[in-house]
């Protein structure tokens, strides 16, 4: 909201329209489109309620109609009618007149103004607001020195419907305003190519680099491979990638600088499409993955020189199996229980990604995504894609749970 206002000030700067020193603290804003404002965002309930709403185990009000009591003439609710009594309100999106009438600050009755039909029986609602309650809102909006103003009694009348994250509605993006799921959806076959190309490249080289450095442990093979790794480890995946665009983009001219296909990509066949994009894919790919083999690599190799040197592989080459059997048929299968435990976080790719290497790359995946909210202070965008994150994340370690206990004939669920 504070964006918009600071976005509203500067287009009535820009316009050169004079406002008075109450409408520039606002934005050059009314009072009616602030309070449209704090109820598009729930600001206007308390943290909790919002809360709920946003999860959609409270209703949300929607196409909120307003009319004072008081504010209107014979000419809207006719004659003989007591105008302190009876507040007139034009339906939001539905232009139809309602009367509204209280006795004290209960509202007694609701009606069409054409039918005399009760509101209710259309699902609109009806709740009525005191003068201290609007002079509160004020100055919760109004945090400054000074007085609220004096306000008359009204009515409002709304509908209600749920709309939150159990009904799989994320809000819409205040940039964009695109509805936030859909603009996650568009982002995950991104994130899952670069997720599932990462996690197959990554496995297939790092187990069985981790299997050749126990065999050949304080080798020389083993010494320069750790030397590799761990070299590979401390670079940054965006600080390389920045190399790679200027040395092997920019000055060679060897890939492209940035995008995942070529402008002319729809025009290509279908050979064509697939080297234009592994030739957009190397050099991010190759940096998501470098930081990725130490800890893989060493877990696997830590854990089988454990069990190389446990006492039942020792009594099975003792008993005449040969050493490359115990070592695959036994040592390794146990050696796999630790890495088992993080299988289930591959649910993740789905919302894998760097927002530094995308934005490096310019690749419109769903870490890009993320940065670019957290810019532009999008909330409903930050909040959908760190809760979609978080529901992965502990989908991924449930399913860790279930894959170690396959694996490990000690884990039993009971």
């Amino acid at each position: 909201m504070d964006r918009m206002l600071q976005q509203a000030s500067q287009g009535s700067a820009q316009g050169g329209k004079p406002s008075s020193s109450s409408n520039q603290s606002q934005g050059g804003l009314s009072e009616e489109q602030l309070e449209g404002l704090e109820e598009q965002f729930g600001l206007d309930k308390s943290i909790f309620i919002s809360y709920c709403q946003w999860l959609g185990v409270l209703p949300r009000e929607t196409r909120i109609s307003k009319g004072e009591y008081g504010s209107r003439g014979e000419e809207t609710i006719g004659g003989g009618v007591d105008l302190e009594t009876t507040a007139a309100v034009v339906l939001r999106g539905d232009g139809r007149l309602v009367h509204v009438v209280r006795s004290g600050e209960k509202v007694i009755s609701a009606v069409f103004a054409d039918t005399g039909k009760p509101v209710a029986t259309e699902g609109w609602k009806v709740r009525y607001e005191n003068e201290k309650d609007r002079q509160d809102r004020f100055k919760r909006r109004n945090t400054g020195p000074g007085d609220a103003p004096s306000y008359r009694a009204r009515a409002i009348v709304y509908q209600t419907r749920f709309a939150g994250l159990l009904q799989g509605d994320l809000g819409r993006s205040t940039v964009y305003n695109d509805p936030v799921d859909e603009m996650i959806l568009a982002r995950m076959p991104v994130a899952a190519y670069f997720g599932l190309l990462s996690a197959v490249i990554t496995y297939a080289v790092c187990l069985p680099l981790g299997v050749l450095k126990a065999l050949k442990h304080r080798t020389f093979l083993d010494s320069a491979s750790s030397i590799l790794i761990f070299v590979g480890y401390s670079i940054p995946g965006f600080a390389l990638g920045a190399i790679l665009v200027i040395y092997l983009g920019a000055r060679m001219n060897w890939f492209p600088l940035f995008g995942m296909t070529s402008p002319d990509f729809a025009q290509m066949t279908n050979w064509d499409k697939i080297k234009d994009l592994a030739h957009h894919t190397a050099l991010p790919l190759t940096c998501y993955v470098i930081s990725g083999f130490a800890m893989l690599t060493m877990l696997t190799k830590n854990n089988l020189m454990d069990n190389l040197a446990a006492d039942y592989v020792r009594t099975a080459v003792a008993k005449g199996i040969s050493f490359r059997r115990a070592v695959f048929n036994h040592a390794f299968r146990n050696s796999m229980i630790p890495v088992a435990t993080s299988l289930g976080d591959l649910v993740t790719i789905f919302v894998a990604g760097s927002m530094l290497i995308e934005s490096v790359f310019d690749i419109q995946g769903f870490g890009l995504l993320q940065y670019q909210a957290v810019i532009a202070r999008d909330i409903p965008v930050i909040m959908g894609t760190l809760t979609i994150a978080a529901l992965l994340m502990l989908l991924g370690n449930v399913l860790s749970d279930f894959i170690v206990a396959m694996v490990d004939p000690r884990i039993k669920f009971k």
